[in-house]
């Protein structure tokens, strides 16, 4: 049976001459994200800062405007209402109320009220700031504890100075991806939480893949430099990359597109997640490896990293 290649079996592509220029992109990558981060801040949503979201299904198309101005007389302060999925499907956003969470679940309960029959609701609930916090601090500590667990797997699986490659190409994933965030002003909440430990998880399969290949080839190929290698693995699971990473955005391009206002930030983040994590796995994580101590292949042999001329030109 002949297998589906998305690139030449014989392709040699010299990934390790363009590591600088794939550090000086990493960079700039991070200096935008951290920037837009810390000048702009993150557009938090309410299941972080407190609030009143309602999720709800009309009979019928609903006009957003009348909508709108239906609630106004509620007095609840600032209210968004946005349409997503289908013409009959509205987010309802309100402020946090003055009088924390029991002040929040009377306003709930006073939407529903206002909106009549023929409604149904897929997400009705208010958030308090302390919940809030709570939940911010949580996610927080889950990617934390992700990042961890995944240096030590790779860590223990292999080398540790494999593990330290995984943990840098891991964590600039996830920190460009929250750029991202920032920069396009997109609505930081649990759903984006999650978008960002699927993509770490993601990122890492993919740089665990290579390290397995190269670890293979440094047992092989003893009498061979470390750059020779890694672009002999490079090449050699590139195809499986970018098989991998194009079927992953096939499925979730259709959500990204028709999945409105509810999966954008879920959708959008992975989709950039599938494409820095593919160029971080290819040429920063085991570039990385070069400027580590040297790694042992077995039996008291070690494998140096750049060359000496290459050295002098790095």
């Amino acid at each position: 049976m002949r297998l589906l290649k998305l690139v030449p079996e014989n392709t040699n592509i010299d990934f390790i001459s363009k590591r600088v220029i794939a550090f000086v992109v990493t960079v700039l990558l991070l200096v935008v994200g951290m920037g837009a981060l810390f000048t702009k801040g993150l557009n938090m949503g309410i299941d972080f800062k407190g609030g009143i979201l309602v999720d709800a299904t009309y009979t019928s198309p609903v006009d957003v405007h009348a909508l709108r101005t239906q609630l106004e007389p509620l007095g609840l302060g600032e209210v968004s209402i946005q349409s997503f999925g289908t013409a009959e499907n509205v987010l309802i956003r309100v402020q946090e109320q003055a009088g924390g969470d029991t002040a929040n679940a009377k306003a709930v309960e006073s939407i529903k009220a206002n909106l009549g029959t023929g409604w149904t609701y897929n997400r009705a609930e208010a958030v308090g700031p302390t919940v809030g916090a709570e939940l911010l601090k949580s996610g927080i500590l889950a990617t934390v504890i992700a990042l961890a667990l995944i240096t030590a797997y790779v860590a223990f699986r292999f080398e540790w100075q494999f593990g330290v490659a995984a943990l840098v190409s891991t964590f600039h994933d996830v920190l460009v991806s929250l750029g991202l965030v920032a920069v396009l002003g997109w609505e930081f909440n649990l759903t984006t939480v999650a978008a960002l430990l699927l993509l770490a998880g993601y990122s890492v399969n993919d740089t665990v893949i290579i390290f397995d290949r190269l670890r293979e080839n440094l047992r092989k190929y003893k009498s061979k430099p470390l750059t020779e290698l890694i672009n002999m693995t490079t090449n050699a699971t590139l195809s499986r990359t970018m098989l991998t990473s194009g079927t992953t955005a096939l499925a979730i391009l259709p959500m990204f597109f028709l999945g409105g206002e509810a999966l954008i930030n879920f959708t959008g983040v992975i989709l950039w997640g599938i494409f820095i994590g593919t160029f971080s796995s290819t040429y920063v994580a085991s570039a990385l490896l070069l400027y580590l101590p040297p790694l042992r292949m077995g039996k008291g042999d070690v494998a140096t990293g750049l060359p000496a001329a290459s050295k002098t030109a790095a």
